[in-house]
């Protein structure tokens, strides 16, 4: 939202007529991405979510609009605001398109198989409660007619999940939903260039952020599951980190 904001008002209050079209198509990969990320994958796709410290909310909700407005004001007016700005740059930035794409389908296909995991866990919940509630029923049926109605079934919870995940970029590291999303963030700097330093900073927080958080995560994957369960598999870079 606080790029939008800034696509459709900063223009017109630098004189800016008309923005490049690159400028567009950087703001569209942006926006594509936090529906993915904050509407489609919250609201529809995943099937639980655990609960989020308040503090780790406003933080992230901080940080999203501080990034949104710096791209935002970079590609709205305090960037390249020519198409002259943009002359030679049609092969980067198709490569940057691919190299964003390409990180962008490989964070929703990962991020679907961790998603799986949950799903399991609820089928198995759901199947768990028809045979409870079956048995429920022969129970009812065998007590005579002084003690219809039975006694009732304890309800019995599944407890969470955790699995390694084994498909896709899950054979080679623990963590490649995060290399995904540094891999789609590259993409987005090679198209704005190296000069875009909003692009730059952003992959340059994304990978101090999420890094110290695959490292503990490999850590917690080798307590739970044991250093012979988890083999060669790094936290986020295949044979290196």
């Amino acid at each position: 939202m606080a790029l939008l904001y800034c696509m459709l008002t900063i223009p017109a209050a630098q004189g800016i007529e008309k923005l490049p079209l690159a400028n567009w198509v950087m703001a569209t990969l942006f926006t594509i991405h936090y529906i993915y990320r904050a509407l489609i994958s919250p609201l529809l796709l995943n099937p639980s979510m655990s609960p989020i410290h308040p503090f780790i909310l406003v933080s992230a909700l901080s940080f999203q609009i501080i990034n949104g407005t710096c791209i935002g004001g970079y590609l709205a007016g305090y960037g390249p605001t020519s198409a002259q700005d943009w002359a030679g740059t049609a092969p980067r930035i198709a490569f940057g398109m691919i190299i964003f794409l390409g990180g962008f389908l490989g964070n929703i296909y990962h991020d679907d198989e961790l998603r799986e995991i949950r799903r399991a866990a609820a089928r198995a919940q759901g199947r768990r409660k028809l045979e409870e509630e079956a048995q429920g029923e022969e129970e009812k049926s065998k007590r005579s007619s002084s003690k219809a109605g039975g006694r009732k079934m304890k309800k019995k919870e599944v407890d969470k999940v955790y699995r390694v995940p084994e498909n896709g970029l899950f054979r080679l590291v623990l963590y490649p939903h995060y290399l995904c999303e540094w891999i789609e963030w590259a993409g987005f700097w090679i198209i704005g260039g190296w000069a875009c330093a909003p692009a730059r900073n952003f992959v340059l927080n994304e990978v101090s952020t999420m890094l110290p958080r695959a490292l503990n995560g490999r850590r917690w994957y080798v307590e739970r599951f044991g250093a012979k369960a988890i083999g060669s598999k790094r936290a986020i870079i295949p044979g290196l980190i």
